[in-house]
């Protein structure tokens, strides 16, 4: 696993405290289903992760905005035992284990694992003997589970980008294409490939949904060669299964085609990190905007978002709402 890295690009520092908080966070999403305490906890990973210092007591992490009085005794717990009384606890509990396990199949989340968990299926090989309990997304997820697993390398991902640049950029050089996520935030390794795609004649007053999905199809057809596997595929977003060749694993791949108006705002959303979109739009409407992932909409005197601001750029989305612009890779917070 490589080290998380802050944004100034040196070694975390705090990367135990980090590793137990995600872990902890993957429980309350998985096993608990208590959002609220999966969000505390990974926006307290993200915290320590951009700190430039090691944190040396629960006191000093308190003073950082994210961090409360019951994380700060995790860390002072873990500074004196080195370990979690609380993880120590869920890697003895049977249940929790497999309901962590499940959950790591692509297509599985929660219910569906608690659901599989009453019917006695706590591990791989007993999904294997019961795929009559899985729909198609579940079934690739077993099958590939094992790679899926595996953290794509930056490089790999850069060669997949070429293919997928140079195949949709041959059926016509107007489109615009952006792998988003980690790897655009400049990191190592990813967990999967996320491209978004543009078209100027894509637009939102379009009403050819046919014309859309002939679109996409287009796409997909033309990396044929690249994709194994197609999980999904709707009118505008296509999910699948991409291989660079033999030697290399198979790896997660979504497709999304984006109206030409909606595009920086989607690319924005879906570089992240999460923690760094949730600021974002908080920002935006302290100064009086809305932001998501589909547009910028100056709020009226009434409270009620009005037209959404034409945006040509992302730096552009940063600007309307004074928000100092941040390269994609000083958004890993």
């Amino acid at each position: 696993m490589s080290k998380r890295k802050n944004p100034s690009g040196n070694e975390n520092l705090n990367k135990d405290f980090c590793d137990f908080l995600m872990e902890l966070a993957d429980y309350e999403k998985n096993v608990s289903r208590n959002i609220h305490k999966f969000n505390a906890y990974k926006k307290a990973a993200s915290v320590l992760a951009s700190q430039s210092k090691r944190i040396e007591s629960g006191e000093e992490a308190k003073k950082l905005n994210g961090i409360g009085e019951k994380i700060s005794k995790k860390i002072d717990e873990f500074l004196h035992t080195g370990k979690l009384r609380k993880l120590e606890n869920i890697h003895q509990d049977e249940n929790a284990q497999a309901l962590s396990l499940l959950t790591r199949v692509s297509g599985i989340g929660p219910v569906k694992a608690a659901d599989l968990l009453n019917m006695g299926i706590k591990t791989l090989e007993d999904l294997r003997n019961n795929k009559n309990q899985l729909n198609h997304h579940q079934l690739i997820g077993l099958k590939y589970f094992e790679d899926f697993e595996k953290k794509i390398p930056r490089s790999e991902i850069h060669e997949i980008e070429t293919i997928i640049t140079s195949e949709i950029r041959n059926l016509d050089p107007r489109y615009t294409i952006t792998i988003c996520g980690s790897y655009r935030r400049g990191k190592l390794e990813s967990g999967d490939i996320d491209a978004l795609i543009t078209h100027p004649s894509f637009k939102l007053d379009n009403e050819k949904r046919k014309d859309h999905n002939k679109l996409l199809k287009s796409i997909v057809t033309a990396l044929n060669d690249l994709i194994t596997d197609t999980i999904s595929m709707g009118d505008t977003k296509f999910m699948g299964v991409c291989r660079l060749s033999n030697e290399h694993p198979f790896r997660r791949l979504d497709i999304r085609l984006i109206p030409n108006e909606q595009y920086y705002c989607a690319v924005l959303y879906f570089t992240g990190s999460d923690v760094f979109n949730k600021e974002m739009r908080t920002h935006a409407l302290e100064n009086g905007f809305t932001l998501n992932e589909y547009s910028l909409r100056p709020i009226g005197v009434t409270g009620v978002p009005g037209e959404e601001v034409q945006i040509t750029s992302e730096e552009e989305i940063f600007d309307y709402i004074n928000y100092p612009y941040k390269k994609p890779e000083e958004r890993n917070m």
